[in-house]
């Protein structure tokens, strides 16, 4: 897997897709809820239980960003189907997120990275899917996605450190 390198000075979107309306589709709102009290200065957070980003206005909120900000790194997280035996696991990887490809949805793509978190089995595709998944997985993969991004946060944070500490002693 080939990642695209965050660029310095990049503003960094972590977008979290999915609905608070249906329990396996609101992984992402609920992982916004839980990160939005650990962002720092260059890292924005879309979609939280409050505000969150889903099918409906999806295409809204890309346009927005663009609007908003200048060649930004967006990280984009959802919820998907999978194997029954991957039920609890989280995928990563560079380029576009594809969402609402497990219940057969035509979404915008969108991302640079992608997060994935299995949340249920795809193998009946049936509408009810999403609705019968239980909510101590979404939860289980929300806290496991949200300390690796404030792991992320930290890191990137300490690796901005420097440039700062640099440019606060050549004004004083």
């Amino acid at each position: 897997m080939v990642i695209q390198k965050i660029l310095p000075h990049q503003e960094i979107v972590i977008l979290c897709i999915g609905s608070d309306r249906s329990t396996g589709d609101s992984l992402g709102p609920i992982i916004g809820h839980q990160f939005r009290n650990f962002i720092s200065p260059g890292i924005y957070l879309l979609g939280d239980l409050n505000q969150p980003v889903h099918a409906a206005n999806l295409n809204y909120c890309i346009k927005s960003m663009q609007k908003t900000f200048d060649n930004p790194f967006i990280i984009a997280i959802d919820a998907s189907l999978g194997k029954e035996d991957h039920i609890g696991m989280m995928t990563l990887g560079s380029g576009p997120l594809k969402p609402g490809l497990g219940v057969k949805k035509k979404l915008p793509e969108v991302g640079d990275l992608h997060i994935t978190g299995i949340v249920n089995s795809s193998h009946d595709m049936e509408s009810s899917t999403l609705q019968t998944t239980r909510l101590s997985i979404i939860f289980q993969i929300a806290d496991a996605i949200v300390l690796a991004l404030r792991t992320f946060n930290d890191d990137y944070y300490i690796q901005q450190e420097p440039e700062l500490s640099y440019l606060l002693s050549q004004t004083s």
